[in-house]
């Protein structure tokens, strides 16, 4: 089976990788040529375009910033489509337009599967992140195989369009357990408390999440270099906002978050850290929240294996 892998980003590089390391024919492509030059050192190929890549593959992946750049992919690769060919959608887009983009897809023969990620970019290196797959069961079970190379836990979510509503569901949750744990350490900087102390009681209670035993380490030792953007957290949380709004459910937090978001980008910049966020509050209390012992960079140390599927609770 050859393959094809469109956006070497942050996390587009380290899925790919994945695959590589695996032993699959891999082609890839990006605007920036860095990247591509790197996956050919280690025995990609190179593939002119994103129509010449699905010409060649069987398969063709995408992990593209943004809606907009995902379309603008998909328009090069559809008149290449045809029985046969996989279009499988990576990145964290649009529910109502990945919809739109998948039954495209299918008039010319081809299948759609949408299934971002989830998990953050040190997992994503490791093959051991999470990957929600949006498609229907006969599509979900022939590229099962490739999933559980690119992920650990794979979930079959239903139609495609569900995965992408669960995807920015849980960005929006990360985003507001973020600021909650900014306003907690700052607080607890605040009344004199030992920042490593306050890490672990944080990590041994019910406080806990996965967003703190990450970022948090992040924000403590400094670095605040979490490999995401509060351009990618504004398009998310507005894109969980926007499904709200459609269904008419009346949020109150979420628009706060969004708020608080948009007013880091405005201090810090479009493509600022989104550890960053933090900066507000120890700028307006002249506090510094910090501790000796965290690291500055992430690294999963879960063993890689083989991924599997995740099957729902039924009661």
């Amino acid at each position: 089976m050859q393959v094809g892998f469109i956006g070497l980003g942050a996390v587009g590089a380290k899925l790919a990788g994945s695959l590589l390391r695996n032993g699959i024919a891999l082609h890839v492509f990006d605007l920036d040529p860095a990247p591509v030059a790197d996956f050919v050192a280690r025995g990609a190929q190179a593939a002119e375009s994103p129509a010449a890549m699905m010409q060649t593959c069987d398969v063709v992946i995408t992990s593209l910033p943004s809606p907009a750049a995902s379309e603008a992919v998909l328009t090069e690769l559809l008149p290449q489509m045809g029985p046969g060919k996989i279009w499988m959608e990576m990145s964290t887009t649009d529910p109502d337009q990945i919809v739109e983009q998948a039954a495209r897809v299918a008039a010319t023969g081809a299948l759609a599967i949408e299934c971002p990620v989830s998990g953050g970019c040190h997992r994503a290196a490791t093959g051991n992140i999470s990957i929600f797959a949006g498609c229907d069961r006969a599509a979900f079970d022939r590229v099962l195989p490739l999933l559980t190379l690119l992920g650990r836990r794979v979930l079959h979510t239903g139609a495609v369009g569900t995965a992408s509503k669960l995807k920015v569901m849980t960005n929006y949750l990360a985003t507001a357990n973020l600021l909650t744990l900014c306003e907690a350490l700052v607080t607890m900087q605040a009344q004199g408390l030992d920042m490593a102390t306050t890490y672990e009681a944080i990590k041994i209670s019910s406080g806990t999440s996965f967003v703190h035993e990450t970022e948090s380490q992040l924000i403590l030792s400094g670095s605040r270099d979490v490999d995401f953007t509060m351009d990618l957290i504004l398009k998310d949380i507005g894109l969980f906002q926007g499904l709200a709004d459609a269904a008419g459910v009346p949020l109150e937090l979420s628009p706060l978050v969004i708020e608080i978001m948009r007013d880091g980008q405005r201090r810090y910049g479009t493509r600022a850290q989104s550890d960053r966020i933090i900066e507000r509050l120890e700028e307006a209390t002249g506090l510094s929240v910090r501790a000796d012992g965290f690291p500055a960079e992430l690294v999963d140390d879960e063993p890689e294996e083989r991924g599997y599927e995740v099957h729902p609770t039924r009661g």
